[in-house]
């Protein structure tokens, strides 16, 4: 094991140490571990996985007088409706809309997607989180009466 020093605003020394309460991390270490890995996995999938299959979480704020922006981000949907599988919308406050997608396809058109969205002018706060997926069909059955094989999506890791 390597050890790697470095500096940190106390600022951020507060919030990781409310991060370990929260959390139940006992030591600065583990819990910077566990934060790298988990930044490092969404990269790597977002940055590498071209051709694999994932499903993913997309979330972003939105002030919906911004000009257009309704329209403009159902023609994005539109332009790629084999990516989008289920939409949430909250109205947070007379301005802001809250929007939340759950997609799935190719990692990099999702991402793709997904950073279309955010790039949008009136869209705040996006983030999209990503689920690295096995696509397999395997003969089997939900029924008592027999069935054919068909695909699952089965989380990777």
């Amino acid at each position: 094991m390597q050890r790697v020093t470095i500096s940190v605003s106390d600022e951020f020394a507060a919030e990781l140490e409310a991060f370990m309460a929260r959390h139940g991390y006992e030591n600065r270490s583990e819990a910077l571990r566990d934060l790298a890995r988990a930044g490092l996995g969404q990269t790597a999938v977002a940055e590498t996985a071209g051709a694999g299959q994932c499903y993913a979480t997309l979330a972003y704020v939105y002030d919906h007088h911004t000009r257009d922006i309704p329209r403009r981000l159902t023609e994005t949907y539109h332009s790629r409706h084999d990516l989008a599988v289920a939409n949430l919308h909250v109205h947070l406050d007379h301005d802001h809309c809250l929007e939340v997608a759950v997609l799935r396809g190719r990692t990099v058109d999702v991402r793709d997607f997904a950073q279309a969205i955010i790039a949008e002018r009136g869209v705040r706060h996006g983030n999209v989180t990503f689920v690295p997926v096995d696509i397999g069909a395997e003969p089997h059955s939900h029924s008592q009466n027999g069935g054919t094989g068909h695909s699952h999506a089965r989380p990777k890791g």
